[in-house]
C-alpha cells in the first residue's frame, strides 16, 4: 500500500516537474506561433478556391473576405481595450476558443450570410490577436527572430495542409483541423509568462490623447499612411484571388497548396537576416524596393509570361516583398513618430490597412465578376505604380540610427 502511494507520488512529482520545466520554455512559445499562423494559413489561404467551388462568383469571395476587414476595423479597438484592462495571456486564451468555435460554425454554412458571419466571426478573432502575439514575442525571453520563424514555418505548413486535406480529403475537413490547431496553439499560449507590464490607465489615457495632437501636425506620418493603404490594400486584394488564380491556369489544387506553402517559406530568409540589412537602407530605398519588387510580380501575372516563370517569380518575390513591408512599416512608425505614441500609430495603420483592404476586395471581385485575372492584375500594377510615384517624393528620414532590427 505504501509503495503503491510512493509511486503514485513519484508520478504526481514527475509531472509538476515536468509541467514546471514546460512554463515559459521555448516549447510553449513554438507552439503558440508556429500553430497560431498555422491555423490562420488553414482558414483563409485557400477561401477563394473554396467559395467558387461552391458556386459562388468572384464578387461573393470579396464580398466574404471584405467584410472580414471591416468588422476586424471596428472591433480592433475593443480587442485592444480589453488588452490593456486584463492579461494579454487571458485575452488571446478567450479569444483563440471563440475562433475555434467560430471554425465549427463555419463547417455547418452554406449560404453567402452564414459564410460571411462565420468567416468574418474567426478572422476578426485571429486578426485581433495579432498585435497581442507580436507583443507576447517581443516581450518572450528568447530573441524575437527565433520566435517569428515559426509563424512564417506555420504558415507555409498551413497552405500545404489546406491544400492537402482540399484534394484528398474534403474543402470541410480543411475546418475541423483549424480547431484542432487552435486547440494546440492555446496550450503553447497557457505555457508561456511574458514580461507584459502595461501602463496605468491615466498614462494611457494622456498618451492618447498627445497622440491625436500629434497627428494633425505629422504631415509625413499621414502621407505615409496612404502610402502604406496603397499597399497593404492591393497586395490582400491579390492575396486572396492567387490560389484561384493558379487554379485557373490549370494547376491543380495540390500544386497549388505546394506554391502558395514554398512561396511563404521564401520570406524566411527576410526574417533571419533583417539585422543585416534593415539597418543601413534607408526608409525611401527599402520603400522603392518593396514596390518594384511587387511591381515586377504583378507585370509578370498581368503579361501572362510563361507559367513556370509566374511560379518562380512568385516565390521570390509575393511573401519576401510583403515581409519586407511589414518591417518598413515599424521602421517608419519609429522614425516619423515619438516612442511614446508608436504603439497607438502602428494601430493606426492597422486600421488604415482593414479600410484599404475592405475597398481593394470589393474592386477585385467586380473586376474578375466582368473580366479576366489578367485584367485584375494590369489594374493592381497600374495602383501599385501611383504608390510608387507617392514614394519617390515622400521626403523621409532614413531612421538608420534607430537600430531596431539588431
Amino acid at each position: 500500500m505504501e509503495k503503491t502511494t510512493f509511486i503514485e507520488e513519484s508520478k504526481d512529482q514527475i509531472f509538476i516537474n515536468l509541467l514546471n520545466r514546460y512554463k515559459n520554455s521555448y516549447l510553449s512559445y513554438f507552439l503558440m506561433y508556429n500553430f497560431y499562423y498555422l491555423s490562420w494559413a488553414l482558414f483563409s489561404s485557400f477561401i477563394s478556391v473554396y467559395l467558387l467551388d461552391k458556386g459562388f462568383k468572384p464578387s461573393d469571395v470579396s464580398l466574404v473576405v471584405s467584410t472580414s476587414f471591416l468588422v476586424s476595423m471596428v472591433f480592433q479597438p475593443l480587442i485592444g481595450i480589453l488588452s490593456d484592462k486584463l492579461s494579454l495571456k487571458k485575452v488571446n486564451t478567450l479569444l483563440f476558443a471563440l475562433a475555434g468555435l467560430g471554425g465549427i460554425y463555419f463547417i455547418g454554412a452554406k449560404n453567402l450570410i452564414e459564410l460571411i458571419i462565420g468567416y468574418s466571426f474567426v478572422l476578426t478573432l485571429i486578426n485581433g490577436t495579432n498585435p497581442i502575439m507580436e507583443r507576447i514575442a517581443t516581450t518572450s525571453p528568447y530573441q524575437y527572430g527565433r520566435i517569428r520563424i515559426w509563424g512564417t514555418i506555420g504558415y507555409a505548413l498551413g497552405s500545404q495542409l489546406a491544400g492537402l486535406i482540399y484534394d484528398f480529403i474534403s474543402p470541410s475537413a480543411i475546418f475541423v483541423t483549424f480547431v484542432l490547431t487552435m486547440i494546440i496553439s492555446i496550450i503553447g499560449l497557457l505555457g508561456t509568462s511574458p514580461n507584459t507590464n502595461t501602463k496605468k490607465d491615466g498614462e494611457t489615457q494622456k498618451k492618447s490623447q498627445g497622440f491625436f495632437k500629434a497627428i494633425i501636425m505629422n504631415k509625413k506620418y499621414i502621407y505615409y499612411l496612404f502610402i502604406s493603404s496603397i499597399f497593404f490594400g492591393v497586395t490582400n486584394m491579390t492575396h486572396t484571388f492567387t490560389p484561384a488564380y493558379f487554379q485557373a491556369k490549370g494547376l491543380d489544387i495540390s500544386i497549388v497548396s505546394i506554391i502558395v506553402s514554398l512561396a511563404v517559406l521564401c520570406e524566411a530568409p527576410i526574417v533571419l537576416f533583417s539585422h543585416k540589412f534593415m539597418g543601413k537602407i534607408g526608409n525611401k530605398k527599402l520603400f522603392i524596393i518593396a514596390f518594384s519588387l511587387i511591381s515586377f510580380l504583378y507585370a509578370i501575372y498581368a503579361f501572362d509570361v510563361y507559367l513556370p516563370l509566374q511560379v518562380l517569380v512568385t516565390f521570390l518575390v509575393k511573401h519576401p516583398a510583403g515581409m519586407l513591408f511589414i518591417m518598413i512599416n515599424l521602421k517608419v512608425v519609429n522614425t516619423l513618430v515619438d516612442v511614446k505614441y508608436q504603439i497607438t500609430a502602428l494601430a493606426l495603420v492597422q486600421t488604415c490597412r482593414n479600410l484599404s483592404s475592405v475597398v481593394f476586395q470589393n474592386i477585385g471581385g467586380q473586376i474578375l465578376n466582368i473580366t479576366s485575372y489578367q485584367n485584375m492584375f494590369f489594374i493592381s500594377l497600374g495602383i501599385i505604380l501611383i504608390g510608387l510615384i507617392m514614394v519617390l517624393f515622400f521626403r523621409i528620414p532614413d531612421g538608420n540610427n534607430k537600430k531596431l532590427f539588431n
